[in-house]
């Protein structure tokens, strides 16, 4: 019981340091406010460099990852309706609940860290697993309790997986049936798929190698992996569970960073491309966004936009209702809308 009641203790100490710490939305770099002013496209307001976006189901939510540093940044909730922004971690967050059995060889909670790639696991109607690449202190995928039944969404830290030894840099996840999880090892020069199972840690997927993988969503039944070629401009498909493993590319013009399922049924590839390949000149995109039918591999091209003062470079892209919404880095300050 005491050993009990000191561990409550340290995590109501590690709650109200949340909410006091100088890691707050009033300490970040300053803002554009009014980032629609003289732009020649609509955007949502208020975040810092919103790398990734994921749509909370059965909800108007939606979850984006920002950064301020190579260490450090803010998790918000984003209002598909009234383009709310909310900082949900580490402001505003719960107290962590460490899940010490299923993520047993996390080391525990810290404070802060850089967010990147995100996936859910769905659970009830309002509670689901959220995870989120994290970079800093630790390579890890970080994972929260998300509870949606409030009026703005909740996130409280469960534990963490350490990535796998030897990876350069855990870019995206994918969450995939039995609790296992996909991820993409982003390197230029040489990366691969891995998998993580509770029970064995962390698998490569054979037949996987790649240049640049970088964006990752898996099909419904686990059969295929989606891979944002970022190094072949392409949407890659990878078979899973099959020996020798099935590759298929499908170009798509540009440097893919993020994909993710539209409610269409179609995979969506946003990215960008912010330079040539080689000495040939060539037409430079902050963010581009195309559509891909998994089925026939037909390519929709739907937007090309050079960007602007406060955003630079594209990164992802999801269906928000009748619009597109376009997250970015490297100096980007709100997320991108246009029709659809």
């Amino acid at each position: 019981m005491l050993i009990k009641k000191f561990l409550f203790l340290l995590l109501t100490i590690y709650s109200l340091l949340l909410s006091t710490s100088s890691f707050s939305q009033s300490n970040y770099p300053a803002q554009t406010a009014n980032c629609e002013v003289n732009s020649d496209a609509l955007f949502v307001c208020g975040l810092i460099n919103p790398e990734d976006l994921y749509q909370v189901p059965g909800t108007d939510w939606v979850i984006a990852t920002g950064r301020i540093s190579d260490s450090a940044g803010p998790i918000y909730a984003v209002n598909i309706g009234s383009h709310e922004v909310e900082e949900i971690y580490p402001h505003n967050s719960v107290v962590p609940n460490f899940d010490r059995q299923t993520y047993n060889r996390c080391p525990g909670p810290i404070l802060t860290f850089q967010p990147h790639g995100i996936t859910l696991r769905e659970g009830s109607i309002d509670n689901h697993t959220l995870y989120i690449v994290g970079h800093g202190l630790r390579e890890a995928i970080e994972v929260f309790d998300l509870d949606a039944s409030g009026e703005v969404p909740k996130l409280s830290w469960i534990g963490c997986i350490p990535a796998p030894e030897g990876t350069r840099r855990i870019n995206s996840i994918t969450a995939l049936p039995d609790d296992s999880l996909g991820a993409t090892n982003f390197d230029s020069a040489g990366g691969q798929l891995w998998e993580w199972h509770s029970s064995t840690d962390w698998i490569e997927v054979p037949g996987s190698a790649m240049l640049g993988p970088n964006g990752l969503v898996s099909s419904v039944d686990g059969n295929w992996f989606y891979v944002g070629g970022w190094s072949d401009r392409a949407l890659v498909r990878v078979s899973r569970g099959r020996t020798p493993a099935q590759v298929d590319l499908i170009p798509v013009g540009f440097n893919v960073d993020n994909v993710r399922w539209g409610t269409d049924g179609r995979v969506i590839a946003a990215g960008h491309i912010t330079r040539c390949p080689d000495e040939t000149p060539c037409d430079l995109s902050a963010a581009r966004v195309a559509k891909v039918n998994p089925s026939n591999f037909e390519v929709e091209q739907l937007v090309d936009y050079k960007g602007n003062d406060f955003f630079n470079v594209g990164t992802v892209a999801i269906d928000a209702n009748d619009e597109i919404w376009i997250g970015g880095i490297y100096g980007s300050f709100g997320i991108a809308r246009f029709p659809q």
